[in-house]
């Protein structure tokens, strides 16, 4: 096997280093955050750090870089309390990868990346027409990193829309049938074509000496 230790990665050029960190935590969540400024200027970028914090309440936290650059996308959520979080599939994955271009404010990505904004009732964060599952949340908190200077941005699921054709009887959302994608590192998406479902897992009997 091949083997880097601490100072090894330390000495890696930038480019080297950022491909081989964001591999080696595994497969990742692709996903497009949606939002809109006070001023109505939409929003749309790729995350691949999106994750599951609780189911009661329902919470999604996601990670934020540095804020010494523009993050539309921090300063949208701040400001209007509401964004949309979307699954990327396997139709617009080229698409989905633009948003990570880094345009000015005002800009939008939608416009840009030839996505499509979508509105649902009274909520006022753009979800992504045509992805098969989106959900609208709520700002809750935010958690400074100090490692990194990154920040956790925690929000609250409001609204649930799910394709029916992915949905199953025990709330299961089987995201093969929608060929929802992940990302590997920073750039390459792959498309699952197999779900294998296990059952709940118990203890196995212990055997007891006498």
């Amino acid at each position: 096997m091949i083997h880097f230790d601490r100072k090894d990665v330390d000495k890696m050029p930038y480019v080297f280093r950022i491909n081989l960190m964001n591999s080696v935590s595994g497969y990742k969540s692709a996903n497009l955050i949606g939002t809109k400024s006070k001023s109505g200027h939409p929003n749309v970028a790729v995350f691949s750090s999106i994750t599951h914090i609780g189911s009661n309440p329902p919470l999604l936290g996601f990670f934020m870089r540095p804020t010494t650059e523009i993050r539309n996308t921090y300063e949208n959520i701040l400001e209007t309390g509401t964004y949309t979080v979307n699954h990327i599939h396997s139709s617009i994955i080229e698409e989905a990868h633009h948003t990570s271009a880094k345009y000015e404010r005002g800009i939008s990505e939608f416009d840009q990346s030839g996505l499509k904004e979508l509105y649902r009732e009274d909520f006022s964060a753009p979800y992504v027409l045509g992805t098969p599952v989106q959900l609208g949340l709520s700002f809750v908190e935010e958690h400074p990193i100090k490692a990194n200077g990154t920040i956790l941005i925690i929000g609250r699921v409001e609204h649930v829309y799910i394709d029916d054709h992915l949905f199953r009887s025990d709330g299961f959302i089987d995201l093969t049938e929608g060929q929802i994608a992940t990302i590997n590192g920073l750039d390459a998406y792959a498309v699952p074509e197999t779900n294998n479902r296990l059952s709940y897992q118990r203890p196995k009997p212990i055997s007891s000496f006498i």
